[in-house]
């Protein structure tokens, strides 16, 4: 066979997986919105049976061979070119694929499913007891995987690169540890200082149909587009998938704090209008197919935190929120952009704000990287949780559920995701700063309402690049520097200077 007819076959079984791939999400998007609860269990096996579908297709030995066929040929010369790096890509896909077997893979998918599903009812109830044998399980499946796709230094490692392609613990090791200081340095002088925000203004009585119209209204002005995606409630915010012309997002609604609901939907319409700005004419291929989690979340961290905490998106917002939320007539929006920046230690990740979110990141990484070592047992998990939020954050939880079981990130059993969360806020503020130096000022356009030069901005050099380059690859290419933790410390740095007077 040659090299074009074997590229031809990887195209058409690669693209038919990513169906059943659409399907499972499909499948997956219901199980957190509308499926009736005493479904779990028939979908936790339909997941594992369409998983065991899929990991066949993916492990095919004629993928291997049709790889073989065309890599080393001039089809590839180029390997920035489409051809190039699909197969790449598909080349890395399949190495791992073959390494896990159909029964590690279907066990993981519906251990996953059942724990998800349990963590769902047991949080609310504080049920760690019940909760651990099912995280017990799933680390145990989850160091069999690492220790089945190998690794160069550290199990995590293998773990981390599914995520963010060729990262690794030692890598990140440092750049953290140099955000970590200026983030202290800087909670300690907000802390000390006097010029405290009122955020009594985001506490009320909230109606939850206002709280979704705005919301609408915030996302699609952004870039959201509502003829390609929906809005629904859900437990735990996220965005999903579909296909072309289906790429779904989800909020948490809070009838008497503003915030959760606003922020959550901004943040997914982030990851969504990425989705959406990918080259639909490759969908079902890497070049398709977003790069990384860590670009996804600059991408929702961006439009969250840079566009929609900034006193320019609120002077072009705040008379649509005053309309929604008669309550705000009377404060300034000086005020309650101070109000939704509010720097203070809390217990929730998802609730945290841009100086200590890193924090509880960094939390989860390091429990994460003992876990795989071996050094920290599931059992233990508890009580080295509250020892860290102590020692960060100075807060000690009172209860499970807004502690150690507070993520749905282990229950469905990514291990390896968090550090994409801080890897997306570093992005962010570097992609942030090229923009601006670039298209002039952005809080100038954003007060007018034009948001559309940074969203072009982002499609050209992030959206419609697919996965073309890996992920550090790819900030150099948009921002012409290397990944550092200097653009995010010199914006939270001078932001909340302004905001807090110091």
């Amino acid at each position: 066979m040659n090299p074009q007819e074997a590229y031809n076959w990887l195209l058409s079984h690669q693209t038919e997986t990513t169906y059943l791939e659409s399907m499972r999400n499909l499948l997956g998007w219901d199980q957190r919105t509308h499926m009736p609860a005493r479904g779990h269990l028939h979908r936790a096996n339909q997941l594992a049976n369409i998983t065991r579908f899929i990991h066949l297709r993916r492990t095919d030995p004629q993928i291997g061979e049709m790889l073989s066929a065309v890599e080393g040929t001039a089809l590839l010369d180029d390997p920035c070119s489409v051809e190039a790096v699909n197969v790449r890509e598909w080349r890395r896909s399949f190495d791992r694929a073959v390494k896990i077997p159909e029964k590690l893979a279907v066990e993981l998918a519906r251990v996953s499913s059942e724990a998800e599903s349990f963590w769902r009812d047991a949080r609310p109830r504080n049920d760690w007891t019940g909760f651990t044998k099912y995280l017990q399980r799933i680390v145990a499946l989850k160091r069999e995987e690492a220790e089945l796709i190998g690794y160069s230094n550290e199990p995590y490692d293998a773990l981390l690169d599914e995520y963010e392609p060729e990262e690794t613990a030692r890598s990140l090791e440092p750049l953290f540890a140099e955000l970590r200081a200026g983030l202290v340095d800087l909670l300690g002088r907000i802390e000390g200082s006097s010029g405290q925000p009122n955020t009594s203004v985001l506490h009320g009585n909230f109606s939850v149909y206002e709280q979704e119209s705005f919301a609408r209204e915030v996302v699609e002005c952004l870039g959201y587009d509502f003829a390609a995606g929906r809005l629904d409630p859900t437990a735990h915010p996220f965005s999903v998938d579909i296909g072309p012309g289906d790429v779904r997002i989800t909020t948490r609604y809070d009838s008497t704090f503003l915030n959760t609901a606003l922020f959550g939907a901004i943040h997914e319409a982030g990851h969504a209008i990425y989705q959406q700005g990918l080259p639909s004419e490759h969908w079902g291929t890497p070049m398709g197919q977003a790069v990384s989690l860590g670009i996804h979340e600059s991408q929702s961290r961006l439009w969250e935190n840079f566009v929609g905490r900034s006193l320019s998106f609120w002077k072009h917002f705040y008379p649509q929120a005053q309309r929604h939320f008669p309550t705000l007539q009377n404060v300034k929006v000086e005020a309650f952009h101070s109000a939704v920046n509010e720097v203070r230690s809390s217990l929730i990740r998802t609730e945290a704000d841009e100086v200590t979110y890193n924090l509880h990141i960094l939390l989860r990484f390091e429990l994460e990287l003992a876990m795989l070592r071996g050094d920290l047992e599931v059992e233990d998990l508890p009580e080295a949780w509250n020892g860290k939020m102590e020692a960060y954050l100075g807060l000690t939880p009172p209860d499970f559920s807004s502690g150690v079981m507070q993520d749905i990130h282990w229950a469905i059993g990514a291990i390896g995701y968090f550090p994409t969360y801080t890897l997306g806020n570093l992005y962010a503020a570097q992609l942030f700063a090229k923009a601006e130096a670039e298209l002039g000022s952005l809080q100038e356009q954003m007060g007018a309402g034009e948001f559309r030069p940074l969203l072009d901005w982002l499609r050209q050099n992030i959206h419609s690049q697919g996965s073309r380059y890996l992920p550090r690859d790819l900030i150099r290419q948009a921002t012409g520097a290397d990944l550092n933790s200097n653009h995010l410390i010199e914006y939270l740095e001078t932001k909340y200077a302004v905001l807090y007077g110091f």
